[in-house]
């Protein structure tokens, strides 16, 4: 063969080649496409639209999120973080072999992780955290060998950590935090050779810490927090010479911490083992981690002498409290001598351990970035240093029951930024001084159980953000301030109990509208109750005991309708005890002894129970129950006098049984007349009647297409009437099911006694039969747009068709919500003229108008709290078992006990945590007495943003504009932070299991007003 017919030979080969070439690379990229298509499938909420140019119009490597190889333009980055997605992760993930990154993190996507990720070799990067993923973790991700990057925390994952992902060699973080993981951590963990971070914390893991991990020298990070380990901290972790992070609170450690901690791991950052039972004292070694910005030692039994740490120069927080550190000598707190070269610290706890001696006036010489400092109930004594002042970025000195003596200085008042100053329980003497009234920002001041005299300065009505004040147990003397009692910003107690004040109660006091709790038993006060007292609508404590008080209980409290604690006695107050007592349904707790009250004592309410009310020392009062042991009230007149007035009772109880009868023939015959006809609403008769055929024409023949709901006692359609076009929402009774009836009349009855502007409107209500002869029974409401709450936080497949129920629900929506649901429930609880109780509150029963404007509904469950006739529709009710919807329902409804204001309290808890964090209640991972309420009371108030929903997260990333100031930023992330602990702690107060311990509903909705105006100035409205 010649040289050019090899030549052409050899190109003949190459075109041969190449569209050999061609066709394999055309028939893989179609493999590419086809996997990204069936992924697209699976995903059923696309609320930004991300995946709308996943379509033939342009190649898969113009698709948003796509990132193609410049060769064999085959798929190597999948990256769908954030963008609210929703739907499940389809197997086809498997197909993209040639992916070298996958990143769906911070979506809400659902069902299980597909084995098939397994398949994926080239694979370096997997983060599918913050979804709502759920099972087992793969086993076969093991053939992921080119792992890099495995982070799933914030998920559902149950199961064990699979052994065989030791097998990773190439893995450097391993993140599965925040799951609901179990068994122990597998021994297998210490073959990655290249980890460097290691997560594996808020899960429900046991067993002790493997000490293999002391052999992987590249380890950065260990958080093992919040799990169920037990054991010692193994001594190998000291080989570990390049940690940076050692966090294992919260779990079950027993042991001492091993002593040269401090001199083989130089490179520590964060070291925590709060909450265990490590004792004995703290390692000296612990200075020479001069790196180390967080130590939290706290929740222990740690004793001895504390360490000097003057070589932590970094250290930003020191928390050491509730040990059982120090001697109760003098010398005790020298250590906080050793902290004043540190120029950052910013957090130091030490209190509830045993520190004698006195504060040494080095104190004043901290760094001025400190913002909280507490040392209460240790044995601490002497005077305060004055020095304290010089800290002028405190926010918060708390050193409650401790023995500290003297005066406190005058130069607090120099403290600009201070919002809490706790110092009950001490021996302080002098006056309270008015420089106080300096400080502007000041929340809470509690200086109850002290030695103090003097008049309480005016001048604390300048602190115009005060809502809790306690002045109790001191020798206080003068008048109270009408400055002061009138203070508005007080929301929470003011109390200045047991001390000597002396003249009236200021008619300002009526100012305190959002006030919680008001006591000022035990002084010298003098004159009437006033009646502005009926103003402070929120007040569920007011005791005005042990004064000098007389005249009669003004009418004017009958509108503090959520009081649960009433105490009066041991004043000069007279005449009758007013009838409205009785019909306070929240009041657990009377007190009116020894005063001058006369006439007949009232049977109803809080006198049922001789235990909660108290009315001894009151001479002149008769009747009453038997267990009051009170004279009975019978006239002194003559014998043929009471021979009438027992003619004249008979006369007019025959006469009223007469009455009686005929108006319940009436009422039969109007039955009887309204079983086969349609009715219109009850709480307005000038609507129009609609008829069985009306509600079937609207619906479409009650067609599947129009259902929108499916409740326990029936289903509701959207339908359009006919007559004028009016959109509406038709509930039908499912008759068959036990109590649908009964549900029927008891949400009838309700809807005709109440109106609100957040409760869902009922047009009409139809009652007779179908054209099968059937009873037939629906309530029509008012179409809300944007249906339940239950689909805003909750969006599920079966939403696909609605993307704008996807919409992301921001901060201040939320806020809206919850602050138009307490209203309603305020409403319904104080404000109607009969009390009514929902018992079934949860999202599906909050509905959403076109403006977001929340709308409670179905009232089948509802209780009515006064003994009327409609008590006895409420109460055929009985027989429907458990009142409310598990998760929701509080526990005492459980235990048997009656319904109440409580109960709806609790769902309401419930519902806002439910709202903020967006788990619901019956989430998987609360499981072995772990609630939804011990889930968020855990982790409050540091770690807040720990539990909330991604969303909210986002938008608060999202609202810190980069182009803003950096002080505007981090005002605008402080204020959101803290709206979001303060909405956190109103949802467990109102959760407590404990009815007598929940917060009232009107504080409940004065706080989140509060909190709607402080985010309008980071400018969300």
């Amino acid at each position: 063969m010649s040289f050019a017919e090899f030549q052409s030979c050899r190109l003949l080969l190459g075109i041969v080649l190449a569209l050999c070439f061609n066709q394999v690379l055309s028939t893989t990229n179609e493999t590419d496409r086809l996997a990204l298509l069936e992924f697209k499938a699976g995903i059923a909420g696309d609320p930004f639209g991300v995946l709308k140019s996943w379509n033939n119009s342009t190649g898969f490597c113009q698709w948003f999120g796509v990132t193609c190889g410049r060769r064999h333009r085959r798929v190597t980055a999948l990256d769908l973080s954030s963008q609210a997605l929703s739907g499940s992760i389809s197997p086809h993930i498997g197909n993209l072999s040639f992916v070298r990154e996958m990143l769906l993190q911070n979506n809400s996507l659902y069902h299980e992780i597909p084995p098939q990720v397994g398949q994926l070799r080239r694979l370096r990067v997997l983060r599918l955290d913050n979804n709502s993923l759920v099972g087992a973790i793969p086993k076969n991700i093991s053939g992921c060998s080119n792992l890099v990057l495995l982070i799933l925390q914030g998920n559902q994952l149950t199961g064990e950590i699979p052994a065989v992902l030791g097998s990773l060699p190439k893995l450097r973080e391993f993140v599965l935090s925040i799951n609901n993981l179990t068994g122990s951590v597998p021994s297998s963990i210490g073959n990655l050779s290249s980890l460097e971070v290691l997560y594996l914390s808020k899960n429900n893991l046991g067993g002790s810490i493997p000490e293999v991990l002391g052999h992987l020298t590249n380890l950065r990070v260990i958080s093992l927090g919040r799990n169920r380990l037990s054991g010692t901290i193994p001594s190998l972790l000291l080989n570990l010479s390049l940690l940076a992070k050692f966090s294992v609170g919260d779990n079950r450690l027993l042991g001492t911490l091993p002593a040269g901690i401090g001199l083989t791991l130089p490179n520590l950052e964060y070291f925590s083992v709060y909450l265990n039972q490590l004792e004995g004292p703290i390692p000296p070694s612990i200075s020479n981690c001069t790196k180390l910005e967080m130590l939290q030692l706290s929740a222990n039994k740690f004793s001895g002498k504390v360490p000097s740490f003057e070589n932590l120069h970094k250290l930003r927080r020191l928390r050491i409290f509730r040990n059982q550190l120090g001697s109760g000598k003098p010398g005790d707190l020298s250590f906080l001598c050793s902290l004043t070269n540190n120029t950052k610290l910013q957090d130091l706890n030490i209190g509830w351990n045993k520190f004698g001696g006195v504060l040494p006036k080095c104190i004043g010489n901290l760094s001025i970035t400190l913002a909280l400092f507490v040392a209460a109930g240790t044995q601490i004594n002497g005077e305060i240093p004055e020095e304290i002042g010089n800290l002028v970025n405190l926010e918060v000195l708390f050193m409650d029951g401790n023995q500290l003596s003297g005066v406190i200085p005058s130069n607090f008042g120099n403290l600009p930024n201070l919002a809490v100053l706790g110092l009950v329980g001490n021996k302080l003497r002098g006056i309270i001084p008015s420089s106080l009234g300096n400080l502007t920002r000041l929340i809470e001041l509690n200086l109850g159980g002290n030695n103090f005299h003097g008049q309480i300065p005016s001048h604390l009505s300048n602190c115009r953000s005060l809502d809790s004040l306690d002045l109790s147990n001191n020798n206080l003397n003068g008048v109270i301030p009408p400055q002061l009692i009138g203070l508005t910003s007080l929301s929470i107690i003011l109390d200045l109990s047991r001390n000597h004040l002396t003249g009236v109660l200021p008619t300002e006091v009526g100012n305190l509208r959002t006030l919680t709790a008001l006591d000022i038993s035990h002084n010298l006060l003098v004159g009437e109750i006033p009646s502005s007292l009926g103003d402070c609508t929120s007040l569920t404590s007011l005791r005005l005991a042990g004064n000098f008080f007389h005249g009669s209980i003004p009418q004017s409290i009958r509108s503090l309708g959520g009081i649960e604690e009433l105490d009066f006695s041991c004043n000069n107050l007279s005449g009758q005890i007013p009838e409205f007592l009785s019909v306070f349904r929240s009041l657990k707790l009377l007190n009116l002894s020894y005063n001058k009250f006369e006439g007949m004592l009232p049977r109803d309410g809080v006198f049922k129970n001789a235990t909660a009310a108290s009315i001894i020392g009151n001479n002149e009062l008769c009747g009453g129950l038997p267990e009051f042991n009170l004279h009975s009230c019978i006239s002194r007149s003559s014998k043929s006098r009471k021979i009438n007035m027992v003619i004249l009772s008979t006369s007019i109880i025959f006469r009223v049984l007469v009455v009686a009868l005929i108006l319940a023939f009436i009422y039969l015959c109007w039955l009887k007349k309204k079983v086969n006809e349609p009715v219109s609403s009850s709480m307005d008769d000038s609507r129009p009647s609609v008829s069985y055929r009306t509600l079937l024409n609207a619906t479409n023949g009650f067609s599947s297409k129009n259902l929108i709901g499916v409740g326990s006692f029936g289903s509701v359609y959207r339908g359009i009437l006919e007559v004028n076009g009016t959109v509406v929402a038709v509930k039908v009774l499912d008759l068959v099911c036990h109590g649908a009836l009964k549900s029927f009349m008891v949400e009838c009855e309700a809807l005709r006694n109440i109106k609100h502007r957040n409760l869902l409107k009922i047009l009409t209500i139809c009652s007779g039969s179908d054209y099968q002869g059937n009873d037939f029974k629906a309530l029509v409401y008012q179409f809300m747009d944007n249906g339940s709450l239950e689909r805003w936080l909750h969006p599920n497949a079966t939403l696909s068709h609605h993307n704008e129920l996807l919409e992301k629900l921001n901060f201040i929506r939320r806020i809206n919500i919850a602050i138009d649901v307490a209203s309603v429930l305020d409403y319904l609880h104080h404000q109607c003229h009969i009390s009514i109780v929902h018992c079934d509150l949860k999202p599906s029963n909050i509905l959403l108008d076109a403006e977001m404007v929340a709308h409670v509904g179905d009232f089948g469950l509802a209780k009515f709290l006064l003994g009327s006739s409609l008590d006895t529709v409420a109460n055929q009710m009985s027989s429907l078992g458990l009142r409310g919807t598990i998760g929701y329902a509080p526990p005492e409804y459980a235990m048997g006990h009656e319904v109440s204001r409580e109960g709806d309290v609790y769902s309401y808890g419930i519902l806002l945590l439910e709202m903020f964090t967006g788990l619901s209640p019956t989430n998987e991972r609360f499981r072995d007495n772990w609630t939804l309420h011990s889930f968020v009371a855990a982790v409050l108030p540091e770690r807040a943003l720990e539990v909330t929903d991604h969303i909210l997260l986002q938008e608060r990333e999202s609202c810190l504009d980069p182009n803003n100031p950096q002080h505007w930023r981090s005002e605008s992330n402080g204020i959101f932070q803290e709206c979001l602990i303060v909405v956190y702690n109103i949802g467990v107060a109102c959760s407590n299991e404990v009815p007598g311990r929940r917060m009232s509903i009107s504080g409940v909705a004065n706080q989140l007003q509060k909190i709607r105006e402080k985010l309008s100035c980071i400018g969300l409205t």
